[in-house]
């Protein structure tokens, strides 16, 4: 069994560490970022001062936290990830960042004879309990071959997508897919509603044709419920959206529709939403129709 350093044991993190620690390897925690999850503490989990002691410890260090500058700190604070980490450690960054920044970080990394695989994750909160995320990934084959038993306590749709970088590029290409997704479920919704329509019967019809999708069936549901406690909050899809348009200006290339769906969740975010989740993007398209579907 594994010792592993999991550092960032919030929604995702916390069942992910989980089903690390039910699997039988030994976990190290810091409580730079998160307080140690009383359960996994309890069935024997070590708490470290930060990162630098969990990196002491730890053979893999997996790092889970909202954003790129988190990541950052995490790994370059002067008591960070990068102080104790050398030769026969990887370092793997589960987080949705930018793929910019990720090539940085892990050349730093690499430079200290260590390495390093960027690793997001899709799947919500639902996904991470049931460890049936799909995780993409970027960094060395050999590196990738030895963590691989640790994605498969975590997931079910595991790839090395390529290098460094490759797979917080792979995240942010499923960012883009999924809110454009849920839009197009909203915005049909709206209309389906709005002309008079039961949603609730329009997606029962929808379901069974090609427009079918998993958005569709779970999202759609959830739209037509009002039942938007987060799974995947709006504020994290805005922040992996700024990362796709950011990219985009980069590469010199036009996202309209990332772009679109972007102002509709600034619209969700300006009417108190940042923190529901993001099915709840058909909040902000009512708001700007004043109509509700569930209110008719």
């Amino acid at each position: 069994m594994a010792k592993i350093g999991f550092i960032g044991t919030g929604i995702m993190g916390h069942p992910m560490a989980a089903n690390l620690q039910k699997a039988g390897h030994s976990l190290f925690l810091s409580h730079h970022h998160d307080a140690a999850p009383v359960d996994l503490i309890n069935a024997g989990a070590v708490a470290l001062a930060s990162p630098k002691e969990v990196a002491q410890e730890a053979e893999f260090i997996i790092v889970m936290v909202p954003d790129t500058p988190q990541v950052e700190d995490v790994l370059f604070r002067a008591d960070g990830i990068a102080a104790s980490v050398g030769p026969g450690k990887i370092v793997i960054d589960m987080s949705s960042i930018s793929p910019t920044a990720t090539k940085a970080f892990a050349a730093r990394i690499n430079e200290k004879g260590a390495q390093y695989l960027d690793a997001p994750v899709s799947g919500g909160e639902v996904g991470a309990k049931a460890a049936t995320l799909s995780i993409m990934v970027g960094g060395d084959a050999q590196a990738f071959a030895r963590a691989l038993p640790l994605f498969q306590h975590m997931g079910k749709n595991i790839t090395l997508v390529g290098g460094n970088g490759d797979g917080q590029t792979a995240k942010v290409a499923n960012q883009i897919i999924v809110a454009l997704n849920i839009q197009a479920v909203a915005e049909a919704l709206l209309f389906a509603a709005k002309n008079g329509a039961d949603p609730a019967k329009v997606r029962e019809a929808l379901m069974g044709g090609f427009a079918s999708s998993k958005i569709l069936e779970v999202h759609g549901e959830r739209m037509i419920k009002g039942t938007f406690d987060p799974g995947f909050r709006i504020s994290l899809h805005q922040k992996d959206l700024n990362l796709a348009l950011a990219g985009a200006r980069e590469l010199n290339i036009n996202l309209p529709n990332t772009a679109n769906a972007q102002q509709v969740f600034n619209t969700c975010a300006a009417i108190g939403g940042s923190q529901w989740d993001h099915s709840a993007l058909i909040k902000g398209l009512e708001h700007m129709a004043n109509f509700s579907i569930r209110e008719r």
